[in-house]
């Protein structure tokens, strides 16, 4: 126990416990708040969610805005899925290979690397004159969006103290939601101005230029600093993320990473005594192949990727993305006179909602708050597919539209469909919009990162499918049958999660490995 005196304007309140479990240290230790330069951090680190919310939400106001002024004619349902899920697509290529990366060249830089290629997609949207200068603009944001998705929860995870780790982390979510809602409201005023959709993608650069100048002045964690050998600056990175009169519990989490670091390399040279050795003289990929044979060879660690994959794969295939792709389309299809207005409603929720699961997640838990909401995400979502019923539906320059109604559908039936949506993402937002984010701790240490990087590929490979086949669905199924589909889907969910994601809450993650060691911990 070291015990350091603190003033009455410092965060930070003395009392460091360093315990040993197996090859893990824990520090745990008692602030009033975070200091000055956690949030420092975490606000910085924090607006790649914004930027990644606002790609998704002003796409959706863009695919209404531009008309003819690509390739000099209308889009057709193949272009407006290409625009969309070019940016899954590229975020599924860039995830895996980000981990690689974060670790030879360290997380700030990827996060660096990230914000240019988000200027440079945005700026060229923003010009695009054909449908595949807009594909490739959106692709090249793709790139950056995989990236960062992976690399700034671990940014911020790895330089936050461990008792403001889950809060601070929770808050990139909360960056994304915020975005999306700015996108729509940026959409909404720009929705009636000539070639405002140029405007809305390349907006999309400002915030991408101001992490860029600010992460320059934030550092390296320190994690990565002491594997490439450089305890002074990690020494120093320590000491300002616990305040300025903490040096003994800076030197105590030093010590505890130092042999945390020891710890896993003992581990992974005994791991190779008991196996055959990997037949190559690459370091660093003998090294990968080492963790893929742990991850994929341990009953308990293909419990834990199953459920992440699971949980990933399933916040995406619930139809939830489509929803803020498409949005604006869909209400423009049923006959709302400001579509990207009614779509800011569904933005604030997720938002409100988004901030109402973080006050709850560790209070409830997190199997327990996916019980609970993905059936109402269900009512949701079949309360639409009734909705969309009663609409007349016709076709129209290769889409499904409204037909022209009474007066007294256009005041009730759209209207519900309206409602069912905010229902539906109301319930994602509590659930499913931040339990599968949890997924790191389902796995040990040596496979923390590759287990989540999958999981992490998992959700965007779903995001591609859910962009590049929602407008067919809608044109071939109908509406009321696609959200139909995606209410048996989240029914399926449900049916899973209950049979084995067992409850994490309140466990310390050498106990969540124990609830998968002999089976599924329900």
């Amino acid at each position: 126990m070291a015990g350091v005196d603190s003033a009455e304007n410092e965060p930070f309140i003395a009392d460091v416990t360093v315990t040993t479990s197996g090859a893990e240290l824990i520090p745990i230790n008692k602030y009033r708040s975070p200091t000055a330069f956690i949030w420092a951090l975490t606000f910085t680190a924090g607006i790649s969610g914004l930027l990644f919310g606002y790609d998704t939400g002003v796409i959706s106001s863009t695919l209404v805005s531009i008309g003819s002024d690509l390739s000099q004619r209308p889009l057709t349902t193949l272009d407006k899925s290409l625009i969309t899920s070019s940016t899954s697509f590229f975020a599924l290529v860039a995830s895996p290979i980000t981990g690689i990366l974060a670790d030879k060249l360290g997380r700030k830089w990827i996060i660096i690397i990230a914000d240019v290629l988000f200027t440079i997609g945005a700026l060229l949207q923003s010009v695009a004159g054909s449908v595949w200068i807009m594909i490739l603009g959106r692709s090249i944001v793709g790139l950056a969006v995989g990236a960062a998705s992976l690399v700034v929860p671990l940014y911020i995870s790895e330089l936050a103290p461990s008792n403001f780790r889950g809060r601070l982390v929770t808050l990139s979510i909360l960056f994304i939601t915020f975005g999306q809602m700015v996108a729509y409201l940026i959409g909404w005023k720009l929705s009636t101005t000539e070639q405002g959709w140029r405007w809305m993608v390349g907006l999309g650069a400002a915030p991408a230029a101001l992490q860029f100048g600010l992460i320059l002045l934030l550092p390296e964690t320190p994690r990565w600093l002491m594997k490439a050998g450089q305890t002074a600056l990690a020494r120093n990175v320590l000491r300002s993320v616990y305040g300025t009169r903490s040096e003994a519990v800076a030197e105590s989490v030093l010590r505890a990473i130092n042999i945390e670091i020891l710890n896993e390399e003992v581990a992974i040279n005994a791991r190779r005594l008991q196996s055959e050795p990997t037949k190559t003289k690459v370091a660093w990929l003998s090294a990968l192949l080492d963790s893929w044979a742990e991850l994929l060879g341990t009953d308990s660690n293909q419990r834990a990727l199953t459920i992440a994959c699971l949980l990933q794969g399933l916040q995406q295939l619930c139809g939830f993305n489509s929803l803020m792709y498409f949005s604006a389309t869909i209400f423009s299809l049923v006959g709302f006179d400001s579509p990207t207005l009614a779509s800011l409603s569904v933005a604030v929720t997720n938002c409100v909602f988004t901030v109402v699961a973080i006050l709850l997640i560790d209070r409830i838990g997190r199997r327990r708050i996916l019980l609970f909401s993905i059936p109402i995400m269900v009512l949701g979502l079949l309360c639409a597919a009734i909705s969309f019923s009663m609409l007349p539906q016709v076709a129209k320059d290769d889409e499904i539209v409204s037909a022209p109604s009474t007066s007294s559908q256009v005041a009730v039936w759209p209207l519900l469909i309206l409602v069912s949506i905010v229902i539906y993402v109301s319930s994602y937002a509590l659930g499913l919009g931040n339990v599968p984010w949890q997924q790191s701790e389902l796995f040990p240490l040596s496979v923390r990162s590759l287990g989540s990087g999958v999981a992490t590929s998992t959700n965007w490979g779903s995001n591609f499918v859910i962009g590049l086949t929602f407008l067919p669905m809608m044109q071939l199924l109908t509406p009321p049958y696609t959200f139909a589909t995606y209410a048996l889907i989240c029914a399926l969910g449900w049916a899973c999660v209950w049979r084995i994601y067992p409850e994490t809450k309140g466990l310390s993650l050498e106990e969540v490995g124990g609830l998968l060691k002999d089976g599924w911990g329900v």
